[in-house]
């Protein structure tokens, strides 16, 4: 399923570690952009690239909630759901975002915009409660906020230039 452009990044990004499989996460990274999910398929090239028993690219991609097993909407909403971010609402927040969206956390709206994903500590506490936004930190974020910040990421607003 990579193209070999990718495949071979893959190969000179090992060579920029001393441990060859310090460059996984990067590798996955890589071959998730390309793809836009990582299914098993792609999961076991990866593996076979680093001569790792499939097993292992699976951990870790099971491991890290940036991963995604399955199609994701064209925006992804990271909603912290850790200690300072739910003391200040986050999980009122998580509620009503689903609600707006009508699916369940975890999940991809029918329309296949936005995906809604729970996530651990983001390191912006200081913006409690708070969400990444595709790639653009956003908080404090009130119940209020939330149109503005589902238009936002459909103008593409929260897009890093690439």
């Amino acid at each position: 399923m990579l193209t070999e452009q990718t495949r071979q990044s893959i190969l000179k990004l090992q060579l920029k570690y001393p441990v060859e499989r310090s460059a996984l996460i990067p590798a996955l990274h890589l071959a998730q952009n390309e793809v836009g999910y990582l299914p098993l398929e792609v999961q076991e090239e990866v593996a076979q690239l680093f001569n790792l028993a499939p097993n292992e690219v699976h951990a870790v991609v099971t491991f890290y909630d940036m991963f995604y097993e399955k199609p994701m909407g064209k925006h992804i909403i990271h909603v912290c759901k850790n200690a300072s971010c739910m003391l200040r609402g986050a999980d009122g927040l998580l509620s009503k975002l689903c609600e707006k969206l009508q699916i369940s956390p975890g999940e991809t709206s029918a329309d296949g915009e936005y995906s809604v994903i729970p996530c651990e500590c983001m390191a912006a506490c200081d913006r409690a409660p708070m969400m990444l936004v595709d790639e653009t930190v956003v908080g404090p974020v009130l119940e209020s906020d939330l149109n503005q910040v589902l238009a936002n990421a459909s103008k593409g607003a929260n897009k890093c230039p690439k």
